[in-house]
C-alpha cells in the first residue's frame, strides 16, 4: 500500500485498487472510495453428526486468521471481544493465497471470503461453517487530488449500486 500510494502521488498511476483503505491525510490529498465487499465466513472441513454454532465453537477450534494488518481480522476481533471468546489462533497469513491453502489442508477453521475457497466448497473438500455476521471485505479505489483527473475515474468510482447497500430500517408509522 505504501509503494502504491507513492505511485499516486507521483502521479505514475490514476487509482490503486486494494482491500485497504488509507487514513485520508491532508497532506497527501488521498481518497478511498469503496467499490464493492464480499461477505466473509469461516469454512473448513465438514463436521459430522452436529452443526457449528458461531460463536461458542471458537472457544476449542483451532483458527487460521487473516493479520493484524486485514480489515476484516480487525472486525472479527471485535465480534469475537463482544462475545468474549479468545479463539485458539494457529496461524495468521497475509495472502489470501496462502490462507486458501491452510484452509484445504489444516484441520483449523480458517476465516476468509467464500469466493477464495469457491472450488473447495463445490467439491464438498470445505464446507462453509458459518457467516460472519458485521464482517465483511472491502475493496477500495484509492486516488490522489489531482487538477484534471482521469475521465473514467468518475465511472469506476461510481456509488454501490443499491442492491449492495444495507437496508436501512424505517420506523413503523
Amino acid at each position: 500500500l505504501r509503494e502504491l500510494s507513492t505511485l499516486l502521488h507521483a502521479q505514475a498511476i490514476d487509482v490503486a485498487i486494494t482491500n485497504m483503505a488509507l487514513p485520508r491525510d491532508a497532506k497527501t490529498g488521498m481518497h478511498s472510495h469503496i467499490l464493492d465487499e464480499q461477505r466473509v465466513s469461516l469454512v473448513g472441513r465438514p463436521i459430522k453428526g452436529r452443526r457449528f454454532r458461531f460463536p461458542d465453537d471458537l472457544r476449542g477450534t483451532p483458527v487460521i486468521l487473516p493479520s493484524h494488518d486485514s480489515e476484516i481480522r480487525v472486525a472479527f476481533d471485535r465480534v469475537l471481544a463482544l462475545a468474549e471468546i479468545r479463539p485458539t489462533i494457529v496461524a495468521e497469513v497475509d495472502d489470501m493465497a496462502m490462507l486458501r491453502l491452510l484452509a484445504r489442508e489444516s484441520a483449523a477453521v480458517t476465516l476468509v471470503p467464500p469466493i477464495v475457497v469457491r472450488d473447495e466448497l463445490s467439491r464438498g473438500e470445505l464446507v462453509e461453517l458459518a457467516r460472519v455476521p458485521d464482517v465483511n471485505e472491502r475493496f477500495y479505489g484509492i486516488v490522489a487530488d489531482r487538477r484534471f483527473p482521469h475521465p473514467l475515474l468518475k465511472e469506476l468510482l461510481r456509488p454501490l449500486p443499491l442492491v449492495l447497500r444495507p437496508k436501512r430500517l424505517r420506523p413503523k408509522r
